[in-house]
């Protein structure tokens, strides 16, 4: 964290820069102000009132993951991996969302849960509830932690103000508007945030092809440079996954990402599906994943190829790949070194906003989140059950407060474990949190014998193995055992966690009593009717075009077709 305040990377910002900031601040916090008048109810506060349109939620839904794990982690990877970093989209994203809308959101939005842990309350019992809430609020807090501290990075770039100072500053910011609007501040705010991040990146992007000479001068002089070609190369991505046969590289990257951490993150992350559980209808909450699914497909030509071009054009992240750290650069800098080089001012004001706004919009959709679960799960559930609404709004708004306090603290742990890539940090903890929950999730869902004993005590197992391998592998511990650079213990602790998980859960079930079919209703595929798994064709939702199975089909081929070009 010394280093990062005192870097001499500073970016050259104008009046105008300035000026475009403060219009952005007053945006935010004035969409904050007017979302308050709509808040009467805790359901309003903590889930809009399920109110929202498809559009909307679908584009807050893809926004809310563009915080410090798409703009600084995954520009870090390109720079670090290169191409290869693309299957965190087309892999590792696309085919998850098509599923939560397609087949999970039925039984979300179905069953009118306020929350996901909520779901696992019905599904599985108190036990299982339990764990869940408790082991979804720390996550959402350490990653609350994270998109803060990328955020304090930028004001101390911007204004060289120390870590501490920016990471408290910001939490300030996004309190603010959250705490007056809740989630429909954080929501519209998101959909804001998502165009002035585009517009932000865009520029990034076209200005530094230009200057390299093209994709052709990319490809000369990143073939050139240290990795070469395999910078170039999307599989079988050895260097990403950490592990050198490239046959097990392809089965860390299809099992471990494409299957355990994607699905795990986008279909029982509450962070993402309470957007969806906010939509007006079925259908809206079906199509919420999908629509969000599109833009997330092209994400990578305005975030991964410019970390690519980083590690090319900017000589302190170039002499990072060659081994060479003495200029105290990392690889999370390298999209503020291209903002520094490239951008004019005017241009750079929005570039700043950009980033403000993905990281706002990072802390915004954990704190919202950790909100709703805080007070239906844990606080309503367990500490004061039965009191009137207007009790449990203000909880949520204190909640809120809470939130953004631990999340500075935990900021701070960020910084000393997020090394040179927070990338890895991040995919540490989804393998810790994600992937035995849809382990749990998706047995629980298609097999009906499952007991309420086996949830709980097959997601703590998961959730053991995880950690497990990340202990062995963690270098800095000095206890490793298992060598796995780059993001391999991820891959492999989140496969380990999914297969324990099965297994625990299966033999448990085995020797102890599942709930009733009765009971099961609406929360188990082979129990719950047809038409509780389809949508309304009427009013806002008819029209072909607004099918969910026809959006999703075309994001898939739209996928295919970008892996078979790129790959």
């Amino acid at each position: 964290m010394e280093a990062l305040a005192a870097s001499s990377l500073r970016l050259d910002a104008s009046l105008l820069d300035y000026a475009l900031l403060a219009v952005y601040f007053v945006l935010v916090l004035g969409i904050g102000y007017m979302a308050r008048r709509s808040v009467s109810t805790s359901l309003d506060f903590l889930l809009s009132g399920r109110s929202l349109p498809a559009w909307v939620t679908g584009l807050a839904f893809i926004s809310a993951n563009l915080g410090a794990l798409e703009l600084m982690g995954m520009t870090a990877n390109g720079a670090q991996y290169g191409l290869a970093t693309v299957h965190y989209y087309w892999i590792g994203a696309i085919p998850a969302m098509v599923f939560l809308g397609l087949v999970m959101m039925p039984f979300y939005y179905g069953s009118k849960v306020r929350s996901v842990p909520e779901f696992m309350r019905r599904r599985f019992g108190r036990p299982a509830h339990l764990v869940n809430a408790l082991s979804f609020a720390v996550a959402q807090v350490l990653i609350a932690g994270i998109n803060l501290f990328a955020l304090s990075v930028i004001i101390n770039v911007l204004l060289g103000w120390p870590i501490w100072l920016s990471i408290v500053i910001a939490a300030v910011v996004v309190l603010a508007y959250t705490t007056m609007g809740g989630l429909s501040a954080a929501i519209y705010n998101e959909v804001l945030q998502f165009f002035v991040i585009v517009a932000a990146l865009a520029p990034i992007t076209i200005i530094a092809l230009h200057k390299i000479g093209g994709w052709e001068g990319l490809v000369a002089k990143v073939t050139a440079s240290t990795g070469g070609a395999n910078n170039l190369s999307t599989w079988p991505a050895s260097d990403l996954t950490g592990i050198a046969n490239g046959t097990l590289s392809v089965i860390g990257l299809v099992f471990g990402l494409g299957f355990v951490l994607s699905f795990g993150y986008w279909t029982t992350n509450f962070a993402e599906v309470q957007r969806a559980m906010s939509a007006k209808s079925m259908s809206a909450a079906r199509r919420t994943p999908i629509i969000g699914a599109y833009p997330k497909a092209l994400i990578p030509a305005i975030i991964i190829i410019p970390g690519i071009i980083g590690a090319v054009l900017v000589p302190d992240i170039a002499a990072i790949k060659a081994g060479d750290h003495s200029s105290g650069a990392e690889y999370n800098q390298v999209l503020l070194y291209l903002m520094r080089d490239l951008l004019p001012n005017g241009v750079l004001g929005v570039a700043i906003a950009g980033l403000l706004a993905s990281f706002m919009a990072g802390v915004a959709a954990n704190v919202s989140s950790f909100n709703t679960v805080f007070t239906y799960d844990l606080w309503q559930d367990y500490v004061r059950k039965d009191r009137p609404d207007e009790y449990y709004l203000r909880v949520g708004r204190l909640a809120t407060v809470a939130a953004c306090v631990i999340a500075i603290g935990t900021a701070f742990i960020a910084a000393n474990l997020g090394g040179s890539n927070i990338m890895d940090y991040i995919q540490a903890l989804f393998s810790f949190f994600n992937a035995p929950l849809f382990a749990t999730f998706i047995l629980g869902m298609f097999w009906k014998r499952m007991t309420p004993t086996a949830g709980w005590v097959g997601l703590v197992a998961g959730t053991l193995a995880a950690i497990t391998v990340w202990l062995l592998a963690e270098p800095k511990l000095g206890i490793q055992v298992l060598d796995l650079p780059g993001q391999g213990a991820s891959f492999i602790g989140a496969g380990a966690a999914f297969v324990v998980d099965i297994l625990v859960s299966v033999a448990v079930s085995l020797v102890t009593k599942p709930k009733p079919d009765s009971e099961l209703t609406g929360l188990v595929y082979s129990l719950t009717p047809k038409e509780t798994r389809t949508h309304s064709k009427t009013g806002d939702d008819a029209g072909w075009y607004r099918s969910p199975a026809l959006l999703g089909g075309g994001v898939l081929v739209l996928t295919i077709l970008l892996n078979i070009f790129v790959g």
